[in-house]
This record gives C-alpha cells, sequence and structure tokens, in this order.
C-alpha cells in the first residue's frame, strides 16, 4: 500500500460537477459519442476549462443525473482513503439552468449521506455572473446551514467578476452561520487575494498567485490562511506555463498553510492521491511534510453539523 493511499486525507475544494469523468458522462447521456466526449474534455485554457465546465452542467438535468454523480464521487473518495470532504456545488448553474434548487440538492445530500464518507457542501455562485446573482446562492446556502451546507464562496472568471462587487454578499453569508471561501488568484494576481481576504474569505481557493506578492505570503502566514493548492488543474487550463513551474513548495517554504485537492478530478483526469503523489515526485515533498498536508485537510475543515 502506497503512503498516498495509506493517508488519511481529506479535500476541501472539491467540485461536484467537475469531478464527472468521461465514463460517467457516458452514462449521463449516452447519446453523445465517446469522441465527443473526448473532444470536449481536451482544453489548455481556463477558457477552453469553462466551456467544458458549462457543456458538461448542462447535461445535468434532473435530480437523478446529480445523484448519480454524488455516488460516483464519494464511490472514488472511499477508495483513496478520504474520510472528509468540502464538496462544491455550483448553485450559481442549477440557477443558470432555470432548474429548481431544492430537489437538486436535497438529491445529493441524500446519496451523500449513505457513504462512509463525511461529506459538507459549499454553495458556490459564478462570479462574473454578478452580486445579484450571487445573493441569490448565498440565500439558498444561508436555508440549509444545519442541513448539510456550511459555506458559500465564488467561482468562475476572476477578471470579469471583482471581489469588489460582493461585499454586501459576503457580509449577509457571514451574518447567516455560513464559513466563507473564494477561488482568487488562480487566473489573475495577488490583488485578487487581497480582495477576497477583504471580503472575509477564510481560506482561498487556489492562491498560487500570491507567490508574487512577499507581504502578501506573509499575511498569509502570520494569519493562518490556508491556500487549497490544486496543482494539475493549475496546469491543465494554463494558469502556470508547466508543472516544473507550479509555486507550491515556494508558497509552503514561505509558511504558507496549504491543503493539496484535485478541484475537478474528472476533468483533469486526477485523483488526491495522485496530488500527493506529485507533490512527492516533482516538488520533494517528504513524508513528514506531506503527513503535515493532509493534517491540514482536517485542520481547516468547515466542519459543522448535517
Amino acid at each position: 500500500m502506497s503512503l498516498y493511499h495509506e493517508l488519511v486525507k481529506a479535500e476541501l475544494h472539491l467540485h461536484l460537477e467537475g469531478s464527472i469523468t468521461q465514463g460517467t458522462m457516458r452514462e449521463l447521456a449516452p447519446d453523445v459519442s465517446a469522441d465527443e466526449i473526448r473532444d470536449r474534455f481536451r482544453f489548455c485554457s481556463f477558457a477552453g476549462f469553462l466551456e467544458c465546465f458549462k457543456w458538461v452542467v448542462e447535461r445535468l438535468r434532473s435530480p437523478e443525473a446529480y445523484t448519480l454523480i454524488t455516488r460516483r464521487l464519494v464511490e472514488a473518495l472511499e477508495q483513496q482513503n478520504v474520510r472528509y470532504a468540502e464538496v462544491t456545488l455550483s448553485a450559481g448553474t442549477v440557477l443558470w439552468k432555470g432548474q429548481d434548487f431544492r430537489p437538486i440538492y436535497e438529491a445529493v445530500r441524500r446519496e451523500a449521506l449513505q457513504s462512509q464518507v463525511e461529506v459538507r457542501w459549499n454553495l458556490d455562485a459564478v462570479r462574473h455572473f454578478g452580486a445579484e446573482h450571487a445573493m441569490q446562492v448565498a440565500q439558498l446556502a444561508a436555508e440549509r446551514v444545519g442541513h448539510g451546507v456550511v459555506s458559500f464562496g465564488i467561482g468562475g472568471d476572476e477578471q470579469r467578476g471583482p471581489a469588489e462587487w460582493f461585499g454586501d454578499v459576503y457580509r449577509y453569508a457571514r451574518a447567516s452561520g455560513l464559513r466563507l471561501t473564494a477561488h482568487a488568484g488562480e487566473t489573475t494576481g495577488p490583488e485578487s487575494v487581497w480582495g477576497a481576504l477583504k471580503l472575509g474569505a477564510e481560506r482561498i481557493g487556489h492562491g498560487i498567485r500570491a507567490v508574487e506578492d512577499p507581504v502578501l505570503m506573509g499575511h498569509l502566514r502570520d494569519h493562518n490562511i490556508p491556500l487549497e493548492i490544486c496543482i494539475s488543474s493549475n496546469v491543465a487550463t494554463g494558469a502556470v506555463d508547466s508543472l516544473a513551474a507550479h509555486p507550491v513548495r515556494r508558497l509552503y517554504d514561505a509558511g504558507v498553510p496549504i491543503v493539496l485537492n484535485t478541484d475537478d478530478p474528472g476533468l483533469f483526469d486526477t485523483t488526491l492521491e495522485r496530488e500527493y503523489e506529485i507533490a512527492a515526485r516533482e516538488f520533494g515533498f517528504s513524508e513528514e511534510e506531506l503527513r503535515v498536508i493532509a493534517g491540514n485537510g482536517f485542520r481547516y475543515a468547515f466542519s459543522g453539523k448535517l
């Protein structure tokens, strides 16, 4: 048994819709050919990734479809010795599709409760859809505090949805008992991370561009604010030029708390075990360091009562 499997792990940055593998897509859409699915899953830029994600979620047309992808996700987590997961559900795309959120959430929560993995939910708004959209998602999350939802966040295109738009939304979410996260510093610079911190984000999704700002790295270290690092994701979307260019080692050595994650494991063809293996093989993380990082997955969790 490898160390990467033996480690008891938690995952804190994991999109339900992005967990869909090509095989699961065949289950969801048997009318779509394997060749088309394979072509759709090929991208080399963040814009290409967003197009693939959009194509995938458009084929989630019923609560039963969401049940299926939840089942496949928790099965994969169980096989990797993942004991706890905070899964991001894109409530924003559910609203964008004009679907009723209630039966979809009930379906995914019910399916996850049957798993050995302890699952909590983060409801995510599409930041480039604007503040009014984000407030609708925050309200859906607030209604489900104590019923599986522990946090609220924003994802999507940082450039087209600056953090400054969402101050009122984040204040509402915090007052409603939600923990706060945000994608930032993935495709834009450290100023995006500063913007997320000003909103009150307690964890930063990605945040890799913080490496460009020593003051920001010191702030993250001194205030114990973790980055949700997703190595394969950043390579696949072109957020970094190459695997060797990824700043995970520099961030860790600067004392910035990090947690390893898969982000969208189906779309990026990865697993959490593989992310730990990459950290060891490509960046020289020792067994002791990997155990610290695995512990961080539990240390920085937004755990709450179901």
